[in-house]
């Protein structure tokens, strides 16, 4: 196991600069996730932790060790690529024992590695099978054992179950979990699935273009996020964002305050904001809240004092069994999602009550950070 300490990492190609000074602290024993849109930097911030990519400015510290200057090989990494880079004439006990050969590791340990790294997987009966003769979810196995067999101090994922089918991810995702437990490795996986990202994670690391947007557990992030940006992409589906106007503040002797706020269907609603945070009256904001905190209701529902009410035009509904999702509008506001637990019917193109508490919504101010105060 290793801490590492990564301090102003900055990467440039040429003149084009794509890591942008980055900062983090990544503890022994962690596993870490991180995650982002397409472009974002992650892979590129991965592989220059791994040596892959040199590092233009900056530090990087493994186990209290400068490695900038470090050949892969001898940082104590071990990178499992997306692709599963495996040699087709070898079989697998061969495929994950070469890399200790080619080092000149004794024959009689190469073997005890790949023996014990086939039962944490539980691909003994695999040992003797070449890749064609395997599916793709046994071949990413092959791929993170010969990552065990050399006993790294962090382990490094760069997407590793994107060529899997859904199943097969859900199946690899419990593996990797199971693995981390058991071996208490240091971990950095790389995915761009924020539903990988919140199953697997301690600690998440949201990415965009070359930047750390913010740091946290998954429930910190879910619950807590920084700015818009990243409420948009922790959580599944997507929060919902209705456009807004200050039309009221009041602040209560420095410790509380409160915005009235027209929404863009000409609905206002008072929310708590942070005290330290100033908003004036005429600034663009955006209410955010998340599919999975709105309920519908009924005519003759007697709505608390402490939930809010709207008018959702529903347009297209996807009914799968144990949750309905509602996509549709609210006024103007185009892509509104609305998600049921269990199985219900609504038709097409029915305006439908539906109502959230005032608790479960989100703030943005007209710069996209969040303002609402954390509960």
């Amino acid at each position: 196991m290793a801490d590492i300490s990564i301090k102003k990492l900055i990467k440039r190609y040429d003149k084009t600069q794509t890591i942008h000074g980055i900062d983090l602290e990544i503890k022994s024993g962690e596993f870490t996730v991180f995650v982002g849109p397409s472009g974002c930097g992650k892979s590129t911030l991965l592989r220059m932790i791994a040596g892959l990519e040199e590092i233009t400015e900056g530090e990087l510290w493994i186990d209290n060790q400068l490695v900038n200057h470090v050949d892969p090989a001898n940082r104590g990494v071990a990178m499992v690529f997306q692709s599963y880079a495996l040699y087709p004439h070898m079989t697998v006990e061969e495929n994950m024992g070469f890399g200790l050969k080619m080092n000149g590791v004794d024959k009689s340990v190469i073997q005890a590695r790949v023996n014990a790294a086939a039962k944490t997987l539980q691909m003994e009966h695999l040992l003797k099978r070449k890749p064609k003769d395997l599916s793709g979810g046994q071949r990413q196995r092959v791929a993170i054992g010969r990552a065990i067999v050399r006993e790294p101090k962090v382990f490094l994922f760069d997407e590793p179950l994107s060529n899997l089918d859904a199943e097969l991810r859900v199946d690899m995702r419990l593996q990797i979990a199971k693995l981390h437990y058991e071996l208490q490795n240091t971990m950095i996986y790389v995915t761009h699935d924020q539903v990988e990202a919140m199953t697997l994670a301690d600690k998440i690391v949201v990415l965009r273009a070359g930047n750390i947007e913010q740091v946290g557990s998954p429930l910190d992030l879910y619950h807590r996020p920084i700015n818009e940006f990243v409420a948009g992409f922790i959580g599944s589906p997507k929060m919902n964002f209705i456009p807004g106007v200050i039309k009221s503040n009041n602040y209560e002797n420095g410790d509380k305050a409160y915005v009235t706020v027209e929404l863009a269907n000409k609905q206002t609603i008072v929310l708590p904001i942070n005290y330290l945070e100033k908003v004036s009256i005429g600034d663009n904001v955006k209410l955010g809240i998340r599919p999975e905190h709105i309920q519908l209701f009924s005519d003759d529902t007697v709505v608390p004092d402490t939930h809010h009410t709207l008018v959702f035009d529903s347009e297209v509904s996807e009914r799968l069994g144990s949750a309905t999702y509602l996509f549709g509008r609210i006024g103007d506001v185009e892509g509104f999602k609305v998600q049921m637990n269990g199985d219900h019917h609504v038709g097409m193109f029915q305006k439908i009550n539906v109502m959230f508490a005032l608790s479960d919504c989100h703030l943005f101010n007209k710069e996209g950070l969040r303002i609402s105060p954390n509960n």
